[in-house]
């Protein structure tokens, strides 16, 4: 999942939305350099990342991605995801997306004393592009990858077959929403669960 799914299933704690924010960024072994909520927040998203990308549904929908970008098939179908999130958002919750997507960036914003560098650097690009709120029509999402795209390309030399994925987006929608529509439940039941037993 991406951000939006994430922030998401979070729930309301400030940490744990703060420790979902940064289970991208920390690698390894969390020891005691994080609030327990916040380190929670870390160990929810990489157990959300597992489940999802073991999913049925999710294998299933990285499956319609094209040959030649088929190896950007798990970042094309997070985005994807998050934006069917974000455009069917009043389905899944009573809060508008604007005031969830205010609020979670102040949360955010207020807590960057918790977070490394890198995560900080990037929450300042997010919150100024509003990549939370854009999420919610396709053209956000293709910026969203054309942005990955570069980053890629910069990095490791490879990544320009991902620029212009919007369109694998576009073209497989009916089928990607159906298959998030049956995966997200299960995803949401599984959190709660995770928070049962903590």
């Amino acid at each position: 999942m991406n951000y939006l799914a994430h922030m998401y299933l979070a729930g309301d704690s400030e940490e744990s939305i703060v420790g979902n924010m940064l289970g991208d960024f920390v690698k390894g072994r969390i020891g005691d350099e994080f609030p327990p909520g916040v380190a929670e927040g870390i160990r929810t998203h990489r157990k959300v990342d597992a489940f999802t990308d073991s999913h049925e549904m999710v294998v299933r929908s990285k499956r319609l991605v094209s040959p030649e970008r088929r190896r950007f098939s798990g970042i094309i179908v997070d985005l994807a995801f998050d934006h069917i999130l974000a455009a069917n958002w009043g389905d899944y919750s009573g809060v508008p997306l604007e005031d969830f997507v205010e609020k979670t960036y102040g949360v955010l914003a207020a807590n960057t004393d918790l977070m490394p560098p890198r995560p900080r650097k990037i929450l300042e690009v997010m919150i100024d592009e509003d990549w939370l709120g854009s999420y919610g029509g396709l053209e956000g999402i293709g910026r969203a990858l054309d942005r990955i795209a570069i980053r890629l390309e910069r990095r490791f030399g490879r990544g320009s077959s991902l620029a212009g994925a919007a369109e694998e987006v576009a073209l497989n929608y009916g089928a990607l929403e159906e298959n998030f529509r049956a995966f997200f439940p299960e995803l949401i039941t599984f959190v709660g669960d995770l928070r049962q037993r903590i």
